[in-house]
């Protein structure tokens, strides 16, 4: 018999609880926060009490599929592209035209969806900042780097950024995506036109010393670890066709374990290939540790358990919270995509568009849901994560190897009054009144 059981609201509460801890955490309980397992614990505290709560009102088939057939692929997916992309070193120092930091910041762009925001990130943060690091200005190169690499750049596969992988597991298919290519082309010109010019005023401002300093102190750019892209593009490969849609054997409940997890099976052989067939050298040379891996998985472990109730009440409940509109979700993904994680957000707010189809609001089209709330959800919650330093993963990653290496930038809310909320925002209302 179907499970009667109704979803409270208070349920809620540590998912809830949970987000706030992401977000604040950081800014109020900085070196307590940053220990992993510290960060583990509160994913337990909450954790735990809301498993045994969903398996004692019968719910233990949705709080078993949420772990085993999404937070198991998403770590999985993640840590895969992290170790490949960590093995890969890019070096050198080039001259720091205008010109040149456009191109590189156009090459990881177009890489991110490729690499993810946080392979391609971490594989050219530390050349920009060579190549920089003669420049007076270079605040805002390292603002423009996180918009475009770190978050818009990973819009068309489910490679590109969390979010997207976990809409992917939902039933959207690896070549949806691509179809958001419009709106990805647009942010992205707009991003690397403005940006160019931005450099050019701030190159026009050096002083004659730190230029020729930049044009005496030349490396060539070297690239190592290439063995690691035939294993990127067997990630790629593997999550493209190893799936229900081509091995239906997959989807059937009685399918032994090898064949549910094919995929994540091939992904780990990867990871553990990559490891040891790269130089350890290669790996020093980027500072690679599992640290933040690990955060991840720590943290989205108590994200993964506690936002079943909340999953579940938004599903039941999604006719009266007043969103029906692709503008309506837009905004309202991108608020909480800004402040929160973008990953659990899009999750979130595909659960209240499945409400909408079991109400007979809106037609199931692609992943159970409609294919303009699909559209509105994958390009909020992907452009809307640059909007703070919390909002996707690799932002605060990027801001503290910056900082690492002795440029100042700004603090959290310096960075929305001097870049997000006069650059980007109206960059993504744009995109809403034109493509939505």
């Amino acid at each position: 018999m179907e499970n009667q059981f109704i979803m409270p609201l208070w349920a809620s509460i540590p998912f809830g609880i949970m987000l706030l801890a992401i977000a604040i955490g950081p800014l109020v309980m900085e070196h307590w926060w940053e220990r992993n397992l510290n960060k583990f614990f509160v994913s337990l505290i909450l954790g735990i009490p809301t498993a045994v709560f969903l398996i004692s009102n019968g719910l233990t088939h949705e709080l078993q599929h949420q772990m085993l057939f999404d937070y198991v692929p998403f770590i999985i997916l993640l840590c895969s592209l992290f170790v490949i992309t960590g093995g890969i070193n890019l070096s050198g120092d080039i001259q720091a035209k205008p010109s040149i930091n456009t191109l590189f910041l156009g090459i990881g762009f177009l890489l991110a969806s490729i690499m993810g925001t946080t392979g391609a990130a971490m594989l050219l943060i530390r050349p920009v900042i060579a190549t920089n690091q003669e420049r007076k200005f270079k605040v805002h190169t390292i603002l423009f780097f996180i918009a475009l690499i770190a978050n818009c750049g990973g819009l068309l596969t489910p490679l590109g950024d969390p979010p997207l992988f976990l809409l992917y597991l939902r039933g959207a298919d690896f070549t949806w995506f691509l179809q958001l290519l419009p709106e990805w082309a647009f942010v992205g010109v707009l991003l690397l036109v403005i940006y160019y010019f931005t450099d050019r005023y701030f190159y026009k401002r050096e002083s004659k010393e730190d230029i020729m300093a930049d044009n005496t102190n030349i490396q060539p750019l070297r690239l190592s670890g290439c063995i690691n892209f035939v294993y990127l593009l067997c990630v790629i490969l593997a999550v493209a066709f190893i799936n229900v849609g081509y091995i239906p054997a997959m989807g059937e409940k009685a399918a032994p374990f090898y064949i549910k997890f094919l995929r994540e099976i091939i992904l780990i052989v990867l990871i553990v290939l990559s490891v040891f067939t790269t130089p350890k050298s290669i790996r020093s040379a980027n500072k690679f540790t599992w640290t933040p891996i690990l955060e991840v998985a720590a943290v989205f472990l108590g994200i993964f358990i506690t936002m079943v109730p909340a999953l579940l009440y938004l599903k039941e409940n999604a006719g009266s919270l007043g969103l029906q509109y692709p503008w309506q979700f837009f905004y309202s993904t991108g608020a909480l995509s800004s402040f929160l994680d973008n990953a659990p957000t899009a999750v979130a707010f595909h659960g209240v568009a499945l409400g909408l189809v079991e109400q007979g609001i809106t037609p199931a089209e692609v992943a159970g849901i409609s294919e303009i709330l699909l559209k509105t959800i994958s390009l909020a919650a992907v452009f809307f994560g640059a909007m703070t330093y919390i909002g996707n993963g690799p932002n605060f990653m990027v801001k503290a190897i910056a900082e690492e290496s002795g440029i100042k930038m700004p603090g959290f809310f310096g960075y929305m009054i001097r870049f997000s909320l006069v650059v980007l925002l109206p960059i993504f209302i744009l995109v809403q009144l034109i493509f939505l």
